[in-house]
């Protein structure tokens, strides 16, 4: 399954910081960062609730906002690229 995951934290606050790095840190651990606050993921039907959980868990729900796009199968693959972006390695192994 792939997704793109972008996330806007409130970061007005030093907690609204941290989860603005837990958030980060939690995407590393499932895709590739693209973006500042844009993730490229392949997980499983098994990682996806995992992930959706985790998020659920740091975010501030009155402030921040996170959204996972469901993309068909293949398009991280056919993602049209302009500037300094470079191709994510998508297939292979991923250490959690």
């Amino acid at each position: 399954m792939e997704y793109l995951v972008t996330y806007d934290v409130d970061t007005t606050t030093p907690e609204g910081q941290r989860r603005l790095r837990r958030v980060a840190k939690i995407c590393e651990g499932y895709g590739h960062r693209v973006q500042k606050s844009v993730f490229e993921v392949t997980c499983t039907s098994a990682q996806l609730p995992r992930l959706r959980q985790e998020l659920t868990d740091v975010i501030n729900h009155t402030v921040d906002n996170i959204r996972l796009y469901r993309l068909t199968a293949g398009s991280l693959q056919n993602v049209e690229r302009l500037g300094i972006a470079q191709l994510a390695p998508h297939q292979g192994d991923h250490i959690l």
